[in-house]
Parts: C-alpha cells; sequence; structure tokens
C-alpha cells in the first residue's frame, strides 16, 4: 500500500504531526495530489544532483498542469485557483533552487516514515502486551486526559447549581415579596396562614444561604483544582515537550506533536474564563439578595483575584517556539544560522479563544538580554519583517504565527571583536526572543508574553556549519537552560551513554538506519580507548570531541564522523540502509570476522585516515599454509564515487601482475552472501558502451568506447590462475573430506601479496 495511503489510516495523534511537517513551502495538496508520483521518484539521489533537481522540479509542474486540467474538467473553480496558487508560490520559491525542494521532499517522506514506524511499533507493543497494559507514558497522558474530563464536569455541574441557585433566589423573592403585601392588606391572611407561609419562606432561606454557600465551594474546589492541573501542564508537560523537541532538533525521535499540549491549556483557560463569568452571575445575585455573613460577599473578592492570577500564569506561559529557527536550506540542521541566510521560525500561543484571534502582535528580538560590555562577542542586526500578528487562518486552525524571511547581519564596530575573544565562533551561544502583550480590557487581562528559543550558533561561511552543528549537538544532549548562553566557557563532559544515542541519531535522521552496538562499541574504544570496556559510563570531554586530534591524525572525532556523514548522504545511502556496510569496526575485529571464512570474502568500513569520508573494501584469502591473509583496497573517497558508484566499483574490481590475466578477487559479502545477491540491483544499467560495438560508429568517431574500473597491480610472482570461486556452502561441504591446504590451491583467486593501496582507473581508446 502507497505510503500516503497508509498515514491517512493512523489515528489522529499521528496524524497531527503529519500535519505538522507541511506548511507554506511545500503545502500537503501537493502531497495529497501527486502521492503516487512522488512516492514514485529518489529524492534523496535527486537532493545531491543539481541536472537531476532542475528536470524533477518542472516535471511536478507539468504534474500540477494535469491535476489543474482534471479540476477544469471537473468545473472545481476553488481547486483550480488553489493549483494556481501553488504553482506560483513553487515557482517563486524553487525556480533558482531545485534541490531545496527535493530536500524538503525527501526529508518529509523520510519523517513519514518515521511515524509510521512509531505507530506500528505501538500496535505490536499493545498487542504483545494486552489491552490493559500499556507504557507508563501513555497511562501519565490516560490520567490526565481524566483530570481535564473531571474538571468538565465540575463545571458544569457548578453552572447547573448556579442557574438552580437563581431560580431558588427568585422564588424566595417573589414569595417574600408577596407575603410582605398581604400583610398590609384589608382582607389579608390569618394568623394561621401567615405563620405557616413566614415558617416555609424562613426555611427556603436556610436553603438559599445553604446553596450559596456550597455554589461558592464548588468554585473554590474548582479554582484548586484548576491550579492543581495547571501546575501539571506548565511544571511538567510543557517542560517535557520542550525537552522532546530539544532531542528532536539533533536528530531524536520527532517530537510528540504540540495540538494535544494546545487541547488541555484552551480547556484550562476555558474553564478559568467561566469561573469569572460565574463570579460575575453571583455579584448579580448578590445584588438583589444579601445578608450577614453572606459567602458571596466574604469570598468573591477572594475567588476573582485567584481565578484572574491563574489565567494570567497560564496565559503567560502559553507562548512557545513551535518549530525552532531553522535555514530552509538545511532542515536536518536547525539552529545553526548562517549570516545572509533566510531562516524560518513558528510560534503557538497554546490557549486557543476565539477572542485572542488577532489580539496578539509578536516581536522577534536578537540577543534582548545578553550585556557583553568588553565587546568580545559578536553582535547582529535582525531583518527582514520581524513583527507578525498571531492568527487562525494561517496554521491549520491554530492561533500562531511564522516567521519565514528572517536574516542576520553582523554589526561592524570598531573594537566588536578582538582576537582574545574567549570562543571561537562556532562555540558562541546567540538567542532568539519573542515579545507580544495581550490586552483585553472588557476582561481585565494585561499579560506580557515571551518566548525563547534553544540558543543558536551563528555562522558566516558555510564551512563552519559542521562544527557549529557539533555545538547545538553538545549544548541539546546536556542542558536545557535556554539561557545559559555561556556554556562553552565551561562546557561539561558527556558520558558515552548519551554521547552514543546521539551519533547513533546523527545516522537515522538521514537515513532508515542508525549504529548498532557493535558500530558504536568500535566509536567508544576510539573515543576512551581501554576504559571502553572496563567504564562504559566513561566521560568525554568536549575537546576530544570536537577539538583534539583524534589517534594523531590533523582532523578531530567529530570531523571524521562528519565526513562520513558526508559520504553517505552523497554516495552509499542505499548501501547503507540494507546494512551492507559494516562500516565503523576495527582492523583487528575486521579481521576476526573474515578469519573463518572462505576465500573471496569481503566487507565494507570506513577509513580512519580520512578527514572527509571514504569507504574500502576488505577480503580474505589463505596462503599456501592455510593461514588467512587479509587485503585491503586504498579508501574510495567521494572524488571516486563521483565517477563510478560503489557497487560498480566491487563488480568490475580486478586485480592484475604483468602477463596475467586480471582477476576479481570480491566474491561474497560478508558473512556469506554472493556480490551480485548483494548489489545487482544498485548495478549502473546497461548501456552503449557494454553492448556490441558497432564498428561504424567507431570509424565516425575514431574512438573506442570505455569502462572505468578500479585495478590494484601486484608482483608477477603473487598471481594465481584464475579459477571459478566456489560458494560457501561448496567450500564448507568440500572442507569435510579434503585438506584445507588443498583446498586452497583449487579456489583461490589470489597468491598471498602484502596489503596494497594502489588504484589506477584506465580508459583505453584506439589511439591507445
Amino acid at each position: 500500500m502507497a505510503q500516503w495511503c497508509q498515514l491517512q489510516m493512523l489515528d489522529g495523534k499521528y496524524l497531527e504531526q503529519v500535519d505538522q511537517l507541511y506548511d507554506d513551502s511545500f503545502p500537503m495538496d501537493i502531497r495529497q495530489y501527486l502521492s503516487r508520483w512522488i512516492e514514485s521518484i529518489d529524492w534523496d539521489t535527486v537532493a545531491f544532483q543539481d541536472s537531476l533537481a532542475t528536470v524533477r522540479f518542472h516535471d511536478l509542474l507539468a504534474q500540477l498542469d494535469d491535476q489543474y486540467s482534471r479540476f477544469t474538467l471537473e468545473n472545481n473553480f476553488l481547486l483550480q485557483h488553489n493549483i494556481r496558487k501553488i504553482k506560483r508560490n513553487l515557482q517563486d520559491r524553487f525556480q533558482e533552487d531545485p534541490i531545496h525542494m527535493a530536500m524538503i521532499i525527501s526529508r518529509n517522506l523520510k519523517e513519514e516514515q518515521k511515524i509510521l514506524c512509531t505507530a506500528k511499533s505501538m500496535e505490536v507493543c499493545q498487542d504483545q502486551e494486552g489491552e490493559g497494559t500499556v507504557s507508563a507514558m501513555v497511562v501519565e497522558k490516560q490520567k490526565l486526559d481524566n483530570k481535564v474530563k473531571e474538571m468538565k464536569d465540575r463545571v458544569q455541574m457548578v453552572d447547573q447549581n448556579i442557574k438552580n441557585l437563581e431560580d431558588l433566589q427568585d422564588e424566595y423573592n417573589f414569595k417574600y415579596n408577596t407575603l410582605k403585601n398581604r400583610e398590609h392588606e384589608v382582607n389579608g391572611m390569618s394568623q394561621k396562614e401567615l405563620d405557616l407561609e413566614k415558617l416555609t419562606i424562613g426555611r427556603m432561606c436556610l436553603e438559599l444561604k445553604a446553596k450559596r454557600q456550597e455554589v461558592v465551594l464548588q468554585l473554590s474546589d474548582l479554582l484548586n483544582a484548576t491550579h492543581s492541573l495547571q501546575s501539571d501542564l506548565v511544571g511538567e508537560e510543557l517542560l517535557e515537550w520542550k525537552q522532546r523537541q530539544q532531542t528532536a532538533c539533533i536528530g531524536g525521535p520527532p517530537n510528540a506533536c504540540v495540538d494535544q499540549l494546545q487541547n488541555w491549556f484552551t480547556t484550562v483557560a476555558e474553564t478559568l474564563q467561566q469561573v469569572r463569568q460565574h463570579l460575575k452571575k453571583l455579584l448579580e445575585l448578590e445584588q438583589k439578595f444579601t445578608y450577614d455573613s453572606d459567602p458571596i460577599t466574604q469570598k468573591k473578592a477572594f475567588l476573582e483575584t485567584r481565578a484572574l492570577e491563574l489565567l494570567k500564569n497560564l496565559l503567560s506561559n502559553s507562548l512557545v517556539v513551535e518549530r525552532q529557527p531553522c535555514m530552509p536550506t538545511h532542515p536536518q540542521r536547525p539552529l545553526v544560522l548562517k549570516t545572509g541566510v533566510q531562516f524560518t521560525v513558528k510560534l503557538r500561543f497554546l490557549v486557543k479563544l476565539q477572542e485572542f484571534n488577532y489580539q496578539l502582535k509578536v516581536k522577534a528580538l536578537f540577543d534582548k538580554d545578553v550585556t557583553d560590555k568588553k565587546g568580545r562577542f559578536r553582535k547582529f542586526n535582525i531583518l527582514g519583517t520581524n513583527t507578525k500578528v498571531m492568527n487562525m487562518e494561517e496554521s491549520n486552525g491554530s492561533l500562531a504565527a511564522e516567521f519565514r524571511h528572517l536574516q542576520l547581519k553582523e554589526q561592524k564596530v570598531a573594537g566588536n571583536r578582538t582576537s582574545e575573544g574567549p570562543l571561537i565562533v562556532t562555540e558562541e551561544l546567540h538567542s532568539l526572543s519573542f515579545e507580544s502583550e495581550l490586552q483585553l480590557n472588557q476582561s481585565g487581562l494585561d499579560v506580557k508574553l515571551e518566548a525563547m528559543s534553544l540558543p543558536v550558533v551563528v555562522i558566516s561561511n558555510v564551512c563552519q556549519l559542521p562544527s557549529g552543528w557539533a555545538s547545538i549537538l553538545w549544548y541539546n544532549m546536556l542542558t536545557s537552560e535556554p539561557k545559559n548562553l555561556k556554556f562553552f566557557l565551561s562546557p561539561p563532559a558527556a558520558k558515552w551513554s548519551q554521547l552514543s544515542e546521539v551519533l547513533s541519531w546523527q545516522f537515522s535522521s538521514v537515513t532508515k538506519r542508525g549504529l548498532n552496538q557493535e558500530q558504536l562499541s568500535m566509536l567508544a574504544d576510539k573515543l576512551l580507548g581501554a576504559k571502553a570496556q572496563r567504564n562504559p559510563e566513561g566521560l568525554i570531554p568536549w575537546t576530544k570531541f570536537c577539538k583534539q586530534s583524534a589517534n594523531e591524525k590533523a582532523f578531530s572525532f567529530w570531523q571524521w564522523i562528519e565526513g562520513i556523514l558526508d559520504l553517505i548522504k552523497r554516495h552509499l545511502h542505499f548501501l547503507w540502509n540494507d546494512g551492507s556496510i559494516m562500516g565503523f569496526l576495527s582492523k583487528e575485529r575486521e579481521k576476526h570476522l573474515l578469519s573463518d571464512k572462505c576465500p573471496g570474502t569481503f566487507l565494507l568500513r570506513f577509513s580512519e585516515s580520512s578527514k572527509d569520508g571514504a569507504i574500502t573494501f576488505t577480503w580474505i584469502e589463505h596462503d599456501v599454509h592455510g593461514k588467512p591473509v587479509f587485503h585491503s583496497v586504498e579508501p574510495y573517497t567521494k572524488k571516486e564515487l563521483t565517477a563510478v558508484s560503489l557497487p560498480d566499483i566491487i563488480r568490475t574490481y580486478k586485480v592484475m601482475a604483468a602477463e596475467n590475466v586480471p582477476v576479481n578477487p570480491l566474491c561474497f559479502l560478508y558473512p556469506d552472501i554472493t556480490k551480485d545477491k548483494a548489489f545487482q540491483k544498485y548495478y549502473a544499467k546497461p548501456s552503449e558502451a557494454s553492448e556490441p560495438m558497432d564498428v561504424e560508429n567507431v570509424v565516425k568517431s575514431g574512438y573506442m568506447r570505455t569502462e572505468l574500473i578500479s585495478v590494484s597491480e601486484v608482483p608477477p610472482s603473487r598471481m594465481q590462475d584464475n579459477l571459478m570461486p566456489m560458494s560457501p556452502d561448496d567450500y564448507r561441504a568440500l572442507e569435510q573430506f579434503v585438506n584445507p591446504r588443498d583446498i586452497d590451491a583449487v579456489t583461490n583467486n589470489l597468491m598471498d601479496f602484502p596489503q596494497f593501496d594502489v588504484q589506477m582507473n584506465s580508459e583505453f581508446t584506439d589511439e591507445n
């Protein structure tokens, strides 16, 4: 079933998460109308090729034209109008930068897949645990839902009791005034009737007083319950949501949708507004009838003040940054902003009441509370439209405002920053804050509102992005204090258990696969050395992660990881997703894994000596004495992989010596998967280069067709005859009857020769 169809079958809480993925930059309408076409395209590849991105952009516009034609046939004027508007917006936004559009689509498809996986995992968990057992988090949310429901029931009860009180008071006033008038009539009531009526009215008065006392107590209890629920929301749920948002920003699981939080906040606000209306009604009843020790008279000021304070406190905590600052060109690395490049940020007011629509004007401020008298840190001006009015029309019904065209410009002031500054550029943290004020005179509301984004790093060159992202990772991994802008003056060390999870997120956020325990173990050894085995909770300093050279190399651990991430995104995405790349393992572990495998078994791992990311393969053979010998080819970098894909390199790889036939020593991908079975689906499609030679074309052009292959040269004495390799099963079966040394003499494609790293790409023409 198509991914989009699967998503639409999910529960509402998951659909809300899908809704968060789409905005004006790429509307959900396109995803709906063109779902099949969108899912048929490899957007990961498109996102890294300018020419292909341009083609796909125009293909998408053509698809929209086709959809417009369908609406024309249906005489659907409104949808025709929407399609035209969407097409114009896409052209304005992506005409000059189609790769940006491809990146957005690629990211959204991956996030959709994560949402589907989360939903399926929850279903499996519930099936295994039974209907009566759910996760602790779900239980807590259910408790909160029950509290909200209980509060709503209390409000309805108070509302009904006030109506009953009003009816009782009206009846009492009527009977009291009627009795008073009849006492003065000439032909009035007898004394017995008069006494009986007075007794009835006296009982009504007592009942009225008791009812008043009951209503006042109910309102007081309702405010107590509201205060308790509000404390849970502001002190726990809101903080947990913000922490989950931090985690999501650095590649962790997608943040739970803010819509549920909005529903709770809105319900509490509605309750407080209703309590205030109830108090107004009680004041009207007090004006008509009161008495000594009237509970309304005694409690009204306290209840009014408390209800207003609770409402103000709730509102003052309701302005949140729904989407953290992010450059659209780097959607997977928020909070790193480049000067002169537009970024977006979205705010939401969690109390969604109609009377607040278009009442909140929000202003964006940069480094508002930063005081740097010595001028050792950079200062910036915020450019673009930095004020927005929050409304429900532009945000799918939520009360929100999205700043889409903000950018930063550094202030060029003499002495602005000296060379003696305490931090490097990518360790400077800055704040983006937002201010507003809610004034409703008729309700007596005057509330100052403020929200602050997570700290951001401001760079001036895109080459600083990896270092800036490292700072964002470290900060959000270790602290939740948005005002701690001096964090890197003395950055705390991280536990390996924390860092390993974050490192895995860096891979799973851009691919479908994170890091397994064996891969993480190798990285732990690299950072902690021998301590990794004795102390898995060992501490890793910031300098060792991002500044100090790793293993006497001229680059840090993070630079090495960043280079590999970029290599995977550009050239190895599918191989990484299907698990073909073991990636991170030491040479000792590599030898251990291959030592008992048949000749020609190889595995793929990342080079430890390349800053920009490189991958190599190592295979095993046996010498004449039956001892395993391992060979690794010189690592392939982005330059080589841009020319030829890694699967095609493996397919055509040769080792050769003078006067010998070149052979491919690679037979089985570890543990025992035949090479073609593992990689055939990724081989380049047959081209003219592999078709029979057209003599006429050769004569006309003067050239013969060529193919790039990787070749390693070895000494002639180290080559054997090129024999057909056996399968692992054949090898194991033969091993039961034949001496392993004899097997090697028959099956080996290679003789024992020292590890080599010579790589040649050769092109042959008729001129050669």
